[in-house]
C-alpha cells in the first residue's frame, strides 16, 4: 500500500515516544502526555495523569545536577501561579505534583530529549496565528 502525498492528505501522526524518569514514565502523544508511576512514586501523593498539551500553560523544568534532581512539570490551570515559599518546601511541592516527572543526573540525556519534545508537541498544538 502506496502513501498519500497529495497536500489534501493529513499529517502522518507520530509514534508514540516514551521517557524514563525516576520512579515515572511519560508517554508522548500527538496530543497529550501520559504520566504513569511506580508504587513508591506514588507514596508523596502524585499520581499517574493524562495531560492534554491544550490545557498546559506553562512548562516548568530545572536540569538535574550531581547533587539535586531535575524535573520537567506541564503546569495547567490547577497548578496555579509561582510558589513563594521556602526552596525546600518549593521542591517538594514540585516533586509532589502529578504533572511533574523527576530525572536524576544519570537521566540528564533523557531529561534534554523530553524537554525538546514535550516543547514541540506543545507548540505544534498552538492555535495558529497567521490568519
Amino acid at each position: 500500500m502506496g502513501y498519500d502525498l497529495s497536500k489534501s492528505a493529513p499529517a502522518p501522526m507520530p509514534e508514540e515516544r516514551v521517557f524514563k524518569g525516576y520512579v515515572a514514565t511519560v508517554t508522548l502523544y500527538a496530543d497529550r502526555a501520559e504520566i504513569k508511576r511506580k508504587l513508591i512514586g506514588k507514596v508523596s501523593g502524585a499520581r499517574d495523569c493524562v495531560i492534554p498539551f491544550k490545557a498546559v500553560v506553562k512548562v516548568r523544568s530545572k536540569a538535574p545536577t550531581r547533587l539535586v534532581n531535575g524535573y520537567v512539570q506541564l503546569a495547567t490551570g490547577q497548578d496555579g501561579g509561582q510558589l513563594r515559599i521556602a526552596t525546600a518546601q518549593a521542591q517538594k511541592a514540585i516533586a509532589n505534583n502529578s504533572r511533574t516527572v523527576m530525572f536524576t543526573w544519570n537521566q540528564r540525556q533523557t531529561y534534554a530529549a523530553y524537554l525538546e519534545a514535550v516543547m514541540a508537541a506543545i507548540q505544534a498544538q498552538a492555535p495558529d496565528m497567521s490568519g
